[in-house]
């Protein structure tokens, strides 16, 4: 292994490179506003930072107090208080101004008016010169002020809540807490609600108080043994509650806000309520002390969770017994870790057997995390244990970010380029107007005459000319365009609001997508890399039981719905017959429970599940088969968490923690085996062999975690024989290794692992089942050990896992299950087309990695040829795994950026690093691995993220990595990591990132991205109260960015650079006068005119270029994704485009000079012979300026409609009849320098023909440079604009010539040829024939003695689920362990030297690596080596096929040729004469992809859908 340093590695240094370079001089100049953090000087307060103990009933200990008896800072915590508000009305002003004043032009502006405060610059009233910049900066503050609004509305929302608290005489919280914000929002006063006994009146209350509080007296609670409680009350609901008070004189639970709560109070949460703060569990409604919560807001599952109370705490029930309790929690101090808490609760009344105090634990399972939602749990009493700050979803949470566009971030360098360009005109107009006076005034010239003063002399005028250059030449850099820019991209905002085609109708509801911060339009065109979230966001989190392995034997399920079983809330008594001819002559076993319990489908699982012949074999009650199926479905009624609800009498609900667990408990009932519920520890199920249910006793339950991969329910089943039972399910390569070594256990495993390779080659997630009988001695010795790691406060996971291993073996095989998790409509066409744009689509979830990397396969992320490398916590450091991952797999590539010393420290000249390894890898992987052409996918735990955050070095090696991988997955992160990830790529690579959420655990990430989305859908809205954008649905996410994301970047940059080419017009003119005035500042037109330039004059036409204009339709953009390139590439927007439209400015305006300069100086434009006056040249020329920058920015416009025709018109029409007014007004009104210029300006040949010239030259090479562009080079736009002009009724979608998804004829197959020349939509569509055929060819392997039935005509097969065969999955490289491993079966993906799973994959690596080379040859025959893309990045569908193909649409039929109707053979296999070159990833480069076209005419023919000209 190489022992480099990681800094040395070229690719991590090619990456500083590009840091280096993003940071020189001029980007260190431009960007010091923009990169200056607010949040520095108005960031909330910090959490706490030490380990704290909090006291109830216990004085305050002598060292939290200093000597002047004041408690220390760091023993007080932070307020309860949440704020994710920007602004309150002290802050809003200074800190609006601020954000404001980033912007260059602002602050140029304010030196503007501020200089025309003095008389000696003066040009109008100071007052009318700072009203502009007034209204701009209002205009702005109000809509941030109105953003900040709902902000501070949805805080005093939350702050607001009412949660209950115990309060009343003799009762006091002695912790102390910090101070709150002042927001100066008012609270929402706490609503005058009676309690039950208020509301039965007075006397009555009374009466019930004393009687309540006698008996409380007489009777006084003693704390029950462990687990021994009376029973306890269902009321859950505060109104209801006997110890619900109002008085202040009264001890019981009583309202307070959220805000108010304090570490150390005692809290009743009842059912549906969400907890304010992090608390300890004392006691709840189930005697049990266990609670059912739902965590949605804080890792996105809507499924239902348990927690347990502690111990020593379960007496706390009512709120006398609360008041008498004295505790003391000691807890480690605050951490953003959601899957770690560790504490101990120190109960003072309670003594050891040491004598001293007894010490219960606190872990995660014990505490209820701040966001969670309590449910089918009456009530649950607690103590605050943290609040605010730290609590873990706040500090997972960051603060509400100041969000700048990337395009007005590169306009700060445009703003100061022209400012540059104005100091130079002012240094040049002071030089030379210094010299020319001092000239002058040598020479006795008149109007020196007075030249001699102290504040007007030679020797300063110079100054002060310089001064009145940046008045003369102000509107360089127009302060009218970010108001201009403020209302298109609200206009933007509403568009996307009204789009019908990204608004959800559901239950008679519209969702339409909100844009909640309007200044991020053109961002969305810009994305590069896009974070998402998987649970909710791409996920329904709804699973179907798809089919089973039990004994060897697989049952599919048939789509039928068992009797008993309700769907929709309606029962299916009767079963249509099955496909099987004999199904119906072994009668289903029958149920003859008294009870008749029906089992509704719960909402998780979208079916039940049948299958006739499985019923057949149950019923056959002497069979082994049978035998084995009763133990099968046992295991899954009974190993699990589930609650069993019963919403109306003799119905049951299933409440999982998992929809995985619903579904699986759900196939058991839907079967016969129904759970019918806990009562205490007793489970109950009812079988199809018994009339009565059966009890087990509940002893333990070994809970599923990522390490364990499995789950364990030790039960004793109670009756005569007591028997001992573990149950247990999880991974199969877990369970393979635990079960027993007997010879009929190994060849029921061998076919168990035969069926789980096709389930997870279908893309179904996996579970192994497995029993054992303990002995009563056995377990008696392992349940002291158990207890005995339970309640060790040192290393106490650890030793649970050891004590749970070792009663987990020798265990006997039962079966194998197969869930499908379905996924969000529309989500792999998404994905597929979000990557065809070019887009990096990273999965960021809390999910475990089996389950994160099953999800990747059916949406498309991971493709049949992809190679996956796997890193995670194991035995291996992280820093090692990452450098082998990029030594192994890119080290080649790397050595060739790298430097002469860069190489010395890395030796790109060794064989890669996994054969450096002594674990036979490079026998297991083939010797293609690493090349196969689906390039390669990382996927990465949480645990390796951490490690790599806390090392630079490590993190520039996981950046490294990643950056070279197409698609990244990381599983199991906490919500900080996820935007760590965000941050790592944002900061680094300088990219445009999207983070898309649905839950409060992704309000971090949101938060962190450039552009945040949020679905507003079963979540809740946090990820939206923090979003810039929220949708519906994943599949939206489409069409805003290819859509609406592509047209705003559009407009907004042609918006702007118009605004600018239009100012430098009317500069320009002005500038050129300046030689023949002696660079004196003089206006060459009437000051009227530069005032309404921005106005007026020419204000609407770059406005229409904002709101209307559009380069191409939607239909285009959404049915070809790769036209998105050109807003990833910032095509439209950049410092050459901005110095190119200066350079047409300047030119035009030169035009426009010098063309009318000469036409009235050289000769008399008057009938009298008089030279004309100067505002009769300059009215001229302004007229044409007007006139041209106006036609200018309708060249520039490709969609042309009535409002932007309007906006065009309006601009020369009012400047024509303001000049015609204006000069009439009589000096007798107000002193205007141009009256009876109409007289003369009118009645002149000069005008009329003078601004019509300058009109066709100034325009003329723009219009020729279009005309170029467009006929001659055109780009991929521009061609199919072309193409739905001659041929409208084309649909883009579908045509096979133009790239769009291929609609096959029923009953015909494109062989290889076609796949391989544009048959499929693109690179990452599986043949589906071939699917088709190597499920056929299994099918008649097992049917001619294999032990599998065919699979012909069952659901799961036929679906369109992502790879059907077994090589949709890719290679895999377990980085932690050096291994590759076998195509991901769900669950399985730890793979161990010499472990079952190694040896399964030796057995299969000879006639997958022939399969693979098969394949690639058929890609690739010998006769074109030349061919094969280099490093297996190819893209045979990618657009250089289109571009011929849409030069056929556009051809012209050749007169007298018979052969004109071409196939989309005959097309494609034609030899592409394309000029486009490509990335190592085949991504074409920046270019046109549609270069190579014929020229289009207006007759071009037609071209069908079969590729048939027409």
């Amino acid at each position: 292994m190489s022992s480099s340093s990681t800094s040395h590695q070229p690719l991590v240094a090619k990456v500083k490179r590009r840091q280096k370079k993003q940071t020189g001089w001029w980007t260190r100049t431009t960007s010091s506003l923009t990169s200056f953090n607010l949040s520095k000087i108005w960031g909330n307060r910090p959490g706490s930072t030490t380990a704290r103990s909090v006291y109830h009933n216990e004085p305050l200990p002598q060292g939290m107090f200093d000597r002047k008896g004041r408690i220390l800072k760091e023993h007080k915590y932070p307020t309860n208080q949440n704020i994710t508000s920007k602004y309150t009305i002290i802050t809003f002003l200074p800190r609006n101004l601020l954000e404001q004043f980033r912007r260059v032009a602002n602050v140029f502006f304010l030196g503007i008016a501020i200089l025309q405060f003095f008389p000696k610059f003066s040009t109008i009233s100071p007052g009318l010169v700072i009203l502009p910049l007034l209204v701009v900066l209002a205009i702005t503050a109000g809509k941030d002020g109105y953003e900040d609004v709902k902000r501070h509305q949805a805080d005093r929302h939350v702050n607001n809540s009412i949660v209950h608290v115990l309060q009343g005489p003799g009762h006091e919280n002695k912790n102390h807490m910090q101070g709150k914000e002042k927001t100066f929002v008012p609270r929402i006063p706490i609503p005058s609600r009676k309690s039950k006994k208020a509301r039965e009146g007075a006397k009555d209350t009374t009466d019930i108080l004393k009687n309540y509080r006698a008996n409380q007296e007489a009777e006084p609670p003693e704390p029950a043994p462990h687990g021994q409680t009376g029973t306890r009350s269902q009321i859950n609901r505060w109104l209801d509650d006997p110890d619900a008070m109002e008085g202040a004189d009264e001890l019981g639970w009583h309202r307070v806000a959220w805000e108010d709560v304090k570490v150390g109070d005692i809290v009743k949460i009842y059912e549906n309520e969400q907890f304010p703060a992090d608390l300890v569990i004392c006691s709840t409604s189930e005697e049990e002390d266990v609670a059912y919560i739902e965590t949605k807001n804080l890792d996105g599952e809507t499924n239902l969770k348990s927690r347990n109370g502690v111990p020593g705490l379960s007496h706390m029930v009512s709120a006398a017994d609360c008041a008498k309790t004295r505790i003391r929690i000691d807890m480690d101090k605050p951490e953003v870790n959601m899957f770690r808490l560790n504490g101990a609760v120190v109960t003072l009344d309670e003594m050891g057997n040491d004598g001293e105090p007894a010490i219960h634990p606190i872990t995660l399972e014990s505490t209820l995390l701040r966001g969670c939602v309590l449910r089918n749990t009456a009530w649950v009493v607690g103590i605050i244990v943290f609040t605010g700050a730290d609590t873990k979803i706040i500090a997972n949470s960051g603060g509400t970010p100041s969000k700048r566009s990337r395009v007005e971030k590169q306009m700060n360098p445009q703003v100061l380029l022209n400012l540059a360009i104005l100091a130079v005109i002012g240094l040049v107009c002071a030089i030379v107007d210094h010299y020319a006076e001092v000239r002058w005034y040598q020479e006795g010239a008149y109007w020196e005459l007075y030249a001699d003063t102290k504040e007007d002399n030679p020797n300063i005028n110079g100054l002060f000319t310089f001064f009145n250059a940046f008045i003369t030449f102000q509107n360089i850099v127009p302060i009218s365009l970010y108001i201009s820019i403020e209302v298109v991209r609200t206009s933007q905002a509403l568009f996307i609001y009204w789009d019908p085609l990204i608004c959800q109708i559901k239950d008679g509801v519209k969702r339409r997508t909100n844009a909640r911060s309007w200044t991020l339009s053109d961002d969305l065109g810009q994305i590069q890399y896009i974070f998402s979230d998987k649970t909710g966001t791409l996920t329904q989190n709804a699973m179907i039981f798809r089919q089973c392995s039990i004994g060897g034997k697989v049952y599919v399920g048939d789509g039928e719905v068992p009797s008993g079983t309700l769907t929709n809330g309606k029962e299916h008594k009767e079963i249509p017959s099955n496909t099987s001819d004999d199904s119906s002559e072994a009668p289903a076993p029958t149920r003859n429970d008294p009870d008749e319990i029906k089992v509704a489908l719960p909402k998780e699982v979208l079916q039940p599940f049948h299958d006739a012949e499985l019923e057949k074999d149950l019923a056959d009650h002497d069979s082994e088969q049978s035998r084995i199926l009763h133990g099968f479905f046992a295991v899954l009624g009974l190993c699990h968490t589930v609650l069993a609800a019963e919403p109306e009498p003799g119905v049951i609900e299933y409440k999982a923690q998992s929809p995985d667990e619903a579904a699986l408990v759900q196939s058991a009932a839907d079967v016969g085996f129904v759970f019918r519920g806990r009562d205490h520890n007793i489970v109950r199920l009812s079988t199809p062999f018994s009339d009565h249910p059966d009890e087990y006793e509940l002893l333990h339950v070994l809970e599923f975690n990522s390490t364990r991969k499995r789950m364990s329910v030790i039960l004793r089943k109670m009756d005569d024989e007591g028997r001992i039972f573990l149950l247990c399910k999880g991974a199969d390569n877990v369970i393979f290794e635990r079960l027993t070594k007997d010879e009929s256990q190994r060849e029921l495993r061998q076919k168990t692992d035969k069926d789980l390779q096709q389930f997870a080659s279908e893309g179904l997630r996996t579970l192994c089942l497995a029993y054992k009988v303990l002995d009563q001695k056995v377990y008696d010795r392992w349940a002291k050990e158990y207890h005995e790691a339970t309640v060790a406060l040192q290393g106490r996971e650890e030793l649970i896992e050891n004590v749970s291993n070792s009663i987990e073996q020798d265990l006997i095989l039962l079966g194998a299950t197969a869930i499908e998790d379905k996924l969000q409509d529309g989500v792999p066409e998404a994905i597929s087309d979000l990557k065809r744009a070019g887009m990096k689509v990273w999965v960021l979830t809390g999910d475990k990695l089996e389950t994160a990397v099953a999800i990747g396969y059916t949406t498309h992320l991971l493709t049949t040829e992809t190679n996956l490398i796997i890193v995670r916590e194991g035995a291996r450091p992280i820093q090692d795994q990452l450098r082998d991952a990029l030594d192994g797999f890119f080290g080649d590539n790397l050595s060739r950026h790298a430097s002469r010393r860069e190489a010395e420290h890395y030796d790109t000249a060794a064989p890669p690093q996994l054969d450096r390894i002594n674990t036979g890898v490079r026998s297991l992987v083939g010797h293609d691995n690493g090349t196969r052409p689906g390039g390669f996918s990382l996927v990465i735990e949480g645990h390796a993220l951490a490690h790599a955050f806390d090392d630079q070095e490590t993190s520039d090696l996981l950046l490294a990595l990643s950056t070279q991988c197409n698609t990244v997955i990381c599983c199991r992160v906490s919500p900080l990591q996820k935007a760590q990830v965000v941050h790592l790529v944002k900061d680094n690579l300088g990219v445009m990132c999207l983070a898309i959420g649905d839950g409060a655990n992704d309000v971090s990430m949101i938060q962190a991205a450039d552009v945040g989305v949020g679905i507003s859908g079963e979540e809740g809205l946090q990820a939206v109260n923090s979003s810039d954008y929220a949708i519906a649905q994943f599949r939206f996410l489409k069409r805003l960015l290819l859509v609406h994301g592509h047209w705003s970047y559009f407009r907004n940059s042609s918006m702007i650079l118009n605004f600018f080419y239009k100012n430098i017009i009317g500069i320009g003119v002005l500038f050129w006068f300046m030689i023949y005035c002696e660079w004196s500042t003089t206006y060459v037109f009437a000051y009227v005119y530069l005032l309404f330039w921005n106005v007026f004059w020419t204000l609407l036409p770059v406005i229409a270029i904002g709101l209307f204009d559009k380069n191409i339709d939607a239909d285009i953009l959404m049915a070809i994704p790769e036209l998105y390139r050109f807003g990833r590439e910032q095509t439209y927007f950049g410092m050459w485009r901005f110095v190119y439209y200066l350079m047409e400015g300047v030119y035009q305006s030169a035009v426009i000079y010098f063309f009318l300069d000469y036409t009235y100086v050289t000769t008399s434009a008057r009938g009298d012979g008089w030279n004309p006056y100067i505002y009769e040249m300059s009215t001229t020329m302004v007229i044409g300026a007007v006139m041209i920058a106006n036609l200018f920015s309708g060249l520039n416009l490709y969609s042309w409609n009535w409002w932007a025709l309007f906006g065009i018109l309006l601009g020369p029409f009012l400047i024509w009849v303001f000049t015609a007014i204006y000069s009439i007004i009589p000096p007798s009104s107000f002193y205007t320098a141009v009256y009876g210029n109409d007289i003369y300006l009118f009645r002149s040949a000069a005008f009329w023909f003078g601004w019509p010239f300058v009109l066709i030259v100034a325009l003329l090479p723009r219009y020729l440079f279009k005309a170029y562009s467009q006929l001659v080079t055109p780009n991929d736009i521009e061609i199919l604009r072309l193409v739905r002009k001659f041929n409208p009724d084309i649909d883009f979608e579908s045509h096979p010539l133009l790239g769009g998804k291929l609609k096959a004829e029923q009953g015909k197959t494109l062989d290889m040829e076609d796949m391989l020349h544009g048959g499929a939509a693109h690179e990452n569509v599986i043949p589906m024939m071939d699917i088709e055929a190597n499920r056929n060819s299994v099918e008649s392997q097992r049917e001619n003695g294999g032990p599998r039935p065919s699979y012909q005509g069952r659901p799961s097969m036929a679906s369109s689920r992502f790879g059907v065969h077994s090589s949709a999955r890719g290679s895999q490289v377990d980085m932690s362990t050096g291994l590759s491993q076998a195509p991901s079966r769900g669950f399985d993906f730890t793979t161990e030297e010499r472990g079952v799973a190694m040896q399964r994959m030796q057995s299969r690596l000879s006639e997958h690596s022939a399969h693979r080379q098969k394949f690639r040859s058929r890609l690739f025959p010998a006769s074109s080596n030349h061919d094969i893309p280099e490093s297996g990045h190819s893209n045979p569908f990618g657009f250089s096929k289109i571009r011929e193909r849409a030069g056929s649409v556009l051809s012209r039929k050749r007169a007298g040729t018979a052969s004109t109707r071409l196939s989309a053979d005959d097309v494609a296999s034609s030899p592409p004469n394309t000029g486009l070159t490509t990335t190592s990833t085949g991504t074409p480069r920046k270019g046109s992809m549609l270069r190579n076209v014929e020229k289009a005419s207006v007759d071009g023919d037609l071209v069908d859908e079969h590729g048939r000209v027409g």
